[in-house]
């Protein structure tokens, strides 16, 4: 499997524990259900990087399912981390949206879905531990501007757009100053304070 896998890891690293580049997610130990999910929509246009839907794209259902299951049962070391530069006052901002959310404009906090050591929910929900600040605030903003989309109702896209960039910025810093060997497990399906598809279309019922 590892030789098939070349093409993937020659920017998400060996194991895919994260490229060099800051923009190549971590994606060892994801759900694989999650992995899945966006590898088809790579492959249909519907998540936009060309060069992911160029290799993807005349790839079977069954081979993509293989390649998210072996990436999901990876476990390499997280890397060391390098918190951005951000004032106290951005990384107290983050932390707050966080664990907190912001309930008078029906954002909810980022631990509800991700769980309380943000290491994600399955089938569906990644973690958001041992991601770049700068990965982070790229995808936020694929959100909020309709380039990026996930199953509907696309929960993730209602909810960046929601929010100021000043409070992506504040989030993206928060959680990639965080230590992610300090994270634990990924949760177990729980209720979520929205609905998700791709919980949905992965098989966890709201």
């Amino acid at each position: 499997m590892e030789a098939r896998l070349a093409a993937c890891t020659m920017c998400h690293g060996a194991t895919g524990v994260q490229g060099a580049d800051t923009f190549y997610p971590r994606i060892a130990g994801k759900p694989a259900h999650y992995l899945y999910q966006q590898l088809l929509r790579f492959r249909e246009g519907k998540r936009e990087y060309l060069p992911m839907q160029r290799l993807l794209v005349t790839l079977s259902d069954e081979y993509l399912y293989e390649i998210a299951v072996w990436f999901s049962k990876q476990q390499p070391d997280y890397e060391s981390i390098t918190p951005p530069r951000v004032s106290p006052l951005m990384l107290r901002q983050g932390e707050q949206l966080v664990h907190h959310g912001a309930p008078e404009r029906d954002v909810p906090a980022c631990v509800a879905c991700h769980g309380d050591n943000l290491k994600g929910m399955e089938p569906g929900i990644p973690g958001l531990t041992g991601l770049t600040n700068e990965y982070i605030t790229a995808q936020m903003g694929a959100w909020q501007y309709g380039i990026r989309h996930s199953v509907d109702p696309d929960c993730m896209g209602d909810i960046a757009r929601k929010m100021t960039s000043a409070e992506v910025q504040a989030v993206a810093a928060w959680l990639s100053s965080q230590d992610p060997r300090l994270a634990g497990d990924i949760n177990e399906p729980a209720k979520l304070p929205v609905t998700c598809g791709i919980q949905e279309v992965s098989g966890a019922g709201q």
